[in-house]
């Protein structure tokens, strides 16, 4: 008898199944991380600002014509995300994180401030990370259980979860501090234009590799508890049971 002619086994099946949930469970997950994150439009919208301040000001050193070319873009990708009727949180905080660069910048005079806004940003993210983690409420649980339609459930039903969340949150803390140690002394050393090339360099790698790290975790992780379904199923059979107790007759 070949292999081909053995008779499927329940093992078999089991098996067969847990490899297809698994596989499922993946697929969510990136699903998931890409609605949460922006995907690669998303990091498209955050790096093209940014690499319009720094190319026009390496080519003409005026400050108050590239942070106007950076807001001006940053207001054109919301308006076509407005008129697509696209989600547009990731557009908007690009455009508020890009204005508070050129107030920044205008207001000291100083082109490497329109940066600064974003570098404290980023600080303050790798710390809340890391804090929330220590906490036993992780951040990025937080960020994604709304995503996946399990809300909190994770902490008290879902340890598995929790624990995966948790890894992923250091992963972002870390990654976000590591980003942070290269950028502040350029702050302080380099010049314009070579910190701003750098800037947009370490845009993507560090997000992608973070992302990746958080889709790992996650893959191995237990299935997400949903409680919407939960809540819609307590309402149906709550509903039932009042059509049944009304149906009744009277004793």
């Amino acid at each position: 008898m070949t292999s081909l002619d053995k008779p499927t086994t329940d093992q078999d099946a089991r098996d067969s199944h847990g490899a297809q949930q698994e596989q499922a469970s993946k697929e969510v997950t990136e699903a998931a991380l890409f609605e949460a994150f922006g995907g690669l439009r998303g990091m498209i919208e955050t790096v093209v600002p940014g690499l319009l301040f720094v190319t026009i000001f390496t080519i003409n050193k005026n400050l108050q014509v590239s942070a106007i070319a950076a807001l001006a873009v940053s207001l054109v990708l919301v308006a076509v995300r407005l008129i697509r009727r696209d989600t547009v949180k990731h557009a908007f905080s690009g455009v508020f994180g890009v204005a508070f660069g050129v107030v920044f910048a205008m207001m000291t005079g100083n082109a490497k401030d329109f940066y600064l806004p974003g570098m404290l940003y980023t600080l303050g993210l790798a710390l809340a990370y890391i804090i929330t983690a220590l906490a036993g409420v992780p951040l990025i649980g937080l960020i994604l259980g709304p995503v996946f339609k399990e809300n909190l459930s994770w902490r008290t039903r879902n340890p598995g979860r929790k624990k995966a969340y948790t890894k992923a949150s250091w992963a972002w803390g870390l990654i976000l501090l590591a980003k942070c140690a290269i950028l502040f002394p350029l702050y302080w050393w380099a010049d314009t234009t070579q910190f701003g090339w750098v800037l947009v360099a370490l845009k993507i790698p560090p997000f992608l590799l973070a992302v990746y790290l958080t889709w790992v975790f996650l893959a191995k992780a237990p299935p997400p508890i949903d409680v919407f379904a939960e809540m819609e199923a307590e309402e149906a059979a709550e509903k039932a049971r009042k059509e049944t107790a009304a149906g009744q007759p009277e004793a």
